[in-house]
């Protein structure tokens, strides 16, 4: 399975980015092989949009769960609508994460 989790940085020392839509880095740990690999929020530059397009990307990674500070309202139903879990979390590293959900 593939997780992302907002983060503010390139690195697992990276905090958890409070903001979805306009988070700078989405982290994206597959659970089956381990690895972690970071990805520049392609949407957070965006002028209007940010959280739908922010969504699209994740999903065109095959991500079924998405760990972020917060959601906006809009960003609920369309995750609803591509079956990826939503979970708030904050104050944690990408490290504490990625620990969470080792094998």
């Amino acid at each position: 399975m593939k997780i992302a989790i907002t983060s503010e940085g390139n690195t697992l020392s990276s905090l958890i980015d409070s903001r979805f839509g306009r988070c700078a880095f989405f982290a994206i740990l597959d659970t089956d092989t381990q690895a972690t690999e970071f990805f520049p929020n392609p949407a957070k530059e965006l002028s209007e949009g940010a959280g739908p397009a922010a969504v699209q990307f994740i999903a065109s990674k095959g991500v079924k769960k998405v760990i972020a500070g917060e959601f906006g309202m809009k960003i609920k139903s369309l995750l609803d609508t591509l079956s990826i879990e939503m979970i708030v979390d904050t104050d944690k590293t990408v490290s504490d994460i990625v620990k969470q959900f080792k094998i």
